[in-house]
C-alpha cells in the first residue's frame, strides 16, 4: 500500500533592512549658521524687513494690495444692493482703449442716449473718432455690429460713399 505524503513548502523569508546613513558635510568656516526665513503677512512688515533681512517669503501678492483709504465709489456706475465695485486693477478694454460706440462701458448703449460718447469712442461705420460727420446726420451714433450697419461698413471699406448706403439706414 502506497501512502501519500503531503509536502508543505516552507519558505524561510528573511527580512532585510537596508540602513541609510544621513551624512551632512562639515560646516565650512565661511558659511554662517542657518537662519530662519520669515513669512510676511502684510505690506507694512515687508517695508520693515527689507532693510534687515536678506531673504523672506511674501504671504500675499504685493501688487494686489489696495489702501482702504483710497477706495471710492465711482458715481457713473449705478448702485446696486447686490453688487458694488469697490476698486479696479488694470485697464478695461471698453473704457481705456479705443472702442466702437456700441461697446462703450462709460456710456452703456442700452441705457444712455446713443449720441453721447466718451473720448475713446469711434464710429463703427466710418472707423474714425466719434463723432464722425455722419454721427447725427446719418445716425452713425446708432451703428452696431448687426445687419445694415455691417453692410455700410463694408461699402465704406470698398470706397463706396456713405450716401450710397443711405436707403439701408434703420428707421428710428
Amino acid at each position: 500500500m502506497a501512502t501519500k505524503r503531503k509536502r508543505t513548502a516552507r519558505s524561510n523569508v528573511k527580512s532585510t533592512k537596508k540602513t541609510i546613513q544621513k551624512t551632512t558635510p562639515p560646516p565650512s568656516p565661511e558659511s554662517e549658521s542657518p537662519r530662519a526665513i520669515v513669512c510676511l503677512k502684510n505690506i507694512d512688515d515687508m517695508k520693515r524687513f527689507e532693510d534687515t533681512e536678506d531673504c523672506f517669503i511674501l504671504g500675499f501678492d504685493p501688487d494686489e494690495v489696495v489702501a482702504k483709504s483710497k477706495i471710492s465709489l465711482d458715481k457713473s456706475y449705478p448702485l446696486s444692493d447686490d453688487v458694488s465695485i469697490i476698486c479696479e486693477k488694470g485697464q478695461v478694454a471698453c473704457r481705456d482703449f479705443p472702442h466702437s460706440r456700441h461697446q462703450c462701458s462709460k456710456f452703456p448703449f442700452k441705457t444712455t442716449p446713443h449720441v453721447k460718447h466718451c473720448e475713446m469712442c469711434y464710429c463703427y461705420v466710418c472707423d474714425t473718432a466719434a463723432p464722425c460727420r455722419y454721427w447725427t446726420l446719418a445716425m452713425h451714433c446708432n451703428a452696431e455690429n448687426v445687419g445694415c450697419w455691417n453692410d455700410q461698413r463694408k461699402n465704406l471699406k470698398k470706397r463706396f460713399p456713405v450716401a450710397a448706403a443711405a436707403p439701408y439706414l434703420p428707421k428710428i
